[in-house]
């Protein structure tokens, strides 16, 4: 469906990430849980709980053991577009309940609570998001969601670290307005959109303000969260 543009990465993608990120003070493991934290919230608010969650887009998997120990999950399925980054993840984080597939080889049945994507859209052409929204959508079961984070190209420090980062330097990034737009026209209704990594680690002492201006459009990557209509 899309070319992957990862394969060269795969043996230092972890470290060319944290080199992108270095300026932030944080890693990557900070932003993952603190993006499945902010939707666990956000979906206990709703009064959802997802049983099974599609990652699309998941890369080496790291994301995986989050979905189980944050958000209770029970089935995570793993899809990405580099045959090295799904053999790394299932690798590191197969396991009975957690399994990872080549996005050609996986068939949406409409049958999983949620789909979870990060960082990914930036990468897809624009002239394929929207087949690409469809196929997510594909797999979804009616009145699921899909969570859909973006880097936010109205943050400077967002645009700074992109810039340092090899095979984030040529993506097109999307303002939020956009996403929202490709969701419903996907079929998805819009529930919220929120901004996310404010602060830097320097200015951790301000982080407890971040959940009050997360419908600012200040911070780092912003959620779409999307409710499948039919």
């Amino acid at each position: 469906m899309i070319s992957s543009q990862f394969d060269e990465y795969v043996e230092k993608y972890e470290a060319t990430l944290a080199q992108g990120l270095a300026v932030s003070g944080e890693d990557s493991s900070y932003f993952a849980r603190g993006r499945v934290l902010w939707l666990r919230e956000c979906l206990r608010r709703l009064g959802e709980c997802p049983h099974t969650i599609l990652d699309y887009g998941c890369g080496g998997g790291s994301t995986a053991p989050l979905f189980h120990e944050l958000l209770g999950v029970e089935t995570v399925v793993g899809l990405d577009a580099s045959a090295k980054l799904i053999e790394r993840a299932h690798q590191k984080y197969g396991t009975k309940r957690s399994r990872f597939l080549m996005i050609e080889h996986y068939q949406p049945s409409a049958q999983v609570d949620m789909a979870y994507c990060n960082g990914v859209f930036h990468h897809i052409p624009v002239c394929q998001r929207a087949q690409v929204v469809a196929y997510i959508a594909r797999a979804i079961r009616p009145g699921g969601f899909f969570a859909l984070w973006e880097n936010n190209p109205w943050n400077p420090g967002t645009r700074y670290i992109m810039s340092r980062i090899p095979f984030d330097r040529a993506a097109v990034t999307l303002i939020p307005s956009e996403t929202q737009r490709l969701l419903s026209a996907g079929g998805f209704e819009i529930v919220l959109t929120n901004f996310l990594f404010l602060f830097p680690r320097a200015l951790r002492w301000f982080r407890w303000i971040e959940p009050f201006m997360s419908r600012w459009p200040l911070g780092a990557q912003y959620l779409v969260l999307g409710r499948k209509l039919f």
